[in-house]
């Protein structure tokens, strides 16, 4: 299999001439984001790496080159950009602030919609991605569908979609009415998998997953220049298994609602005027009751409410386009943990592992794009913003006080972001650099987490209320060259963060969690150091045949002198594609090397290096009666047995498995 592999890498790379997938009709980019993923072709044939029409959100955001997916299962994977986790980044639904209700990371915000919600992905690296508010990795927003006043009338469409590997079943179905004043569209997304097997026919047990999603659009044109959008989506999985934990959960819930007014003046400098209100509300409930051998049962409900709004102001004024957004949320966080004993003459056990915090922001961003030439462009951008965070429940005030007697129930923060970015672009040849500087409060965990088991290091961690503020200076640059039909391309940033918060031993403090290594309590290093760099392009052997690759090498360390955990080691991803107006066929590689400088000191162990072969393909078919897309492929053809750095407890990735997706949309 190895000499197979390595025939099938250097053919490939012989024609990829080390590219990747830049085509305009997967991704936008500007001078500042790294890409927009656009969800809205995925009924096009033309999406090469986005294979499934059914693809679920977490598979659309890991074909990105700065984007890791941390699987703890077989559902809700967590984002990471620039080898930072969800902490460090600024993760939004069309702008709306969202936080998750768990304790261990297992419900992430992109876990709480559907492709079918969404029109794009915007993804921003590092200060780039700080529109919405405070970030050092990057931003996510997953942006909402635009007003549909089409005068269209009723439109509809259905997808279907099943995988052998888990016994995996998709089903969605939109409707749509749009008139010139009035427009409705309903979508649903019903997904289920069983537990899927690894490479080898070995059953990866507990991995199953039930998921359905809802949501409603609608907006009403008030005059020419005004009109208003309402939002509802709500979105409910239950039986989900986390093979990489020692607990299951039971529910993960969302309603997530907005009402947006637009004003878009006609020729004019006011380009739109964009003020949204919103409420969101999530409730997650772990157990383990599924579970055949544990020590002590245990329950653990989180609930997360967020009220917010923002305004955005977009305009335009000779060479210089100027963007605001004024924004605000309050969130109630809160989270518990019942632990029932074995023994009916003991009483159970109660924490507050979220003592109901209360946080309030508010904010402001500046943006100036300022075209100097037609190939030239200077974007600088700035957000300002008021932090605060109060326990609200006495008992999390003296439970906290016992490890840090000093703190107060309110903590006051006031946050500060800046960056800037030059971009040289022509036929030819194009050039960007920039460098930043952005700060980021604690999260809930972080600040006011109480016992909070971690499985992957094996340790219980407590937060630290007093937390300075994490601040981070980073650099990017990017260059690019054409040569006829071949396109050659380098990446790279490096982050230098000061007060780096992470997890440091408590050799004082007895664990809570049954066979815990220990206690770890938040603290801070003094810095830490975070670099990447990839190279990629495209070659156009013909007009149906390309070739796109990517390589990709990543280093984190701290000031400990300790390797920093889940940093991606060297990546590779190789494709070459054939296309034509009603057909098409890719087949593609990806790995990683060896894992060697990995993280033994925050619990990580070295994961070998793999390789896997995949292979996609899609048809289109036309008539009166409307249009069939098929994508159907066969991912992990070899059944490779395998597990990467971003595997929680190093669980196994999926093997062999078949797959067929069909979309149906009505003339």
């Amino acid at each position: 299999m190895k000499k197979l592999l390595t025939i099938i890498l250097s053919s490939i790379f012989y024609f990829a001439g080390f590219a990747q997938n830049h085509e305009a009709n997967e991704t936008k980019k500007d001078t500042t984001k790294l890409e927009e993923v656009v969800i809205s072709t995925r009924r096009k044939l033309s999406n090469h790496r986005q294979e499934k029409t059914l693809s679920s959100i977490d598979e659309f955001l890991e074909k990105s080159n700065n984007i890791t997916m941390i699987k703890r299962g077989n559902y809700a994977w967590e984002p990471a950009i620039n080898n930072m986790v969800s902490d460090r980044l600024m993760v939004t639904i069309d702008g709306m602030q969202i936080f998750g209700a768990c304790t261990d990371k297992m419900d992430p915000i992109t876990s709480y919609v559907d492709v079918s919600n969404l029109e794009k992905v915007s993804i921003a690296s590092g200060q780039s991605g700080t529109e919405n508010g405070h970030c050092v990795g990057g931003g996510i927003d997953l942006k909402l569908p635009n007003s549909k006043f089409f005068n269209s009338g009723l439109k509809s469409s259905a997808d279907l979609g099943f995988e052998t590997n888990g016994n995996f079943f998709a089903t969605g179905l939109d409707l749509e009415y749009s008139g010139n004043d009035f427009f409705i569209s309903a979508d649903g997304m019903f997904r289920n998998s069983d537990n899927y097997n690894a490479g080898g026919n070995e059953e990866v047990h507990f991995s199953q997953f039930q998921k359905y999603n809802i949501s409603l659009q609608a907006g009403y044109k008030l005059s020419e220049t005004h009109h208003m959008d309402t939002n509802i989506i709500y979105d409910r999985a239950t039986d989900v298994g986390y093979p990489a934990l020692p607990m299951d959960v039971s529910l993960a819930e969302a309603l997530i609602t907005s009402v947006t007014h637009y004003y878009r003046p006609e020729e004019k400098s006011l380009k739109s005027l964009e003020t949204k209100l919103y409420f969101n509300t999530i409730t997650h409930i772990m157990d383990d009751s599924n579970r055949p051998d544990v020590p002590i049962r245990m329950d653990m409900p989180g609930w997360s409410d967020t009220y917010g709004l923002y305004s955005k102001v977009d305009l335009l004024n000779n060479r210089h386009h100027y963007n605001f957004n004024l924004n605000g949320y309050y969130n109630r966080s809160l989270a518990e943990m019942t632990m029932f004993s074995n023994n009916p003459s003991e009483p159970d056990m109660f924490m507050l592992t979220w003592p109901d915090i209360r946080t309030f922001y508010t904010g402001v961003f500046a943006k100036d794009d300022w075209h100097i030439s037609e190939n030239k462009t200077l974007s600088t951008s700035i957000r300002l913003g008021y932090h605060s965070n109060r326990i609200a429940d006495p008992v999390g005030v003296q439970s906290l006080q016992i490890f840090h007697p000093e703190i107060e129930d309110q903590q006051n923060r006031f946050l500060k972001s800046v960056t800037s970015n030059y971009s040289f672009k022509n036929d030819v040849f194009g050039f960007s650099f920039g460098v930043g500087y952005g700060e980021r409060a604690p999260s809930v965990s972080e600040g006011y987490g109480f016992f909070l088991f971690n499985s992957f290091d094996n340790y219980d961690y407590i937060g630290n209320p007093n937390l300075k503020n994490e601040k981070a200076l980073e650099a990017n640059i990017s260059y690019s060259r054409t040569f006829n039909k071949f396109k050659l391309g380098i990446e790279s940033s490096y982050f230098y963060i000061l007060d780096y918060i992470i997890g440091e031993i408590e050799p004082n403090v007895s664990s809570m969690t049954i066979g815990a290594n220990g206690v770890r309590v938040y603290d801070a290093l003094n810095n830490a150091s975070i670099f990447d760099i990839y190279l990629n392009g495209s070659y156009k052997i013909s007009d149906r045949l390309t070739a796109n690759a990517t390589v990709g090498y990543n280093y984190g360390i701290g000031s400990n002198e300790e390797n920093l955990p889940l940093i991606r080691p060297l990546s590779y991803f190789a494709e070459l594609n054939y296309n034509v107006s009603k057909f098409n066929a890719a087949i593609q590689l990806e790995g990683n090397g060896n894992q060697s400088k990995f993280s033994s000191f925050y619990g990580e162990n070295e994961t070998p290096a793999y390789a896997v072969l995949n292979l996609n393909l899609g048809n289109a078919f036309y008539g009166d009666y409307g249009k069939f897309f098929l994508k159907y492929g066969i991912e992990n053809i070899l059944d490779s047995n395998y597990s990467t750095f971003a595997d929680w407890n190093n669980i196994l990735r999926p093997g062999r498995n078949f797959y067929v997706n069909l979309s149906y949309v009505l003339p």
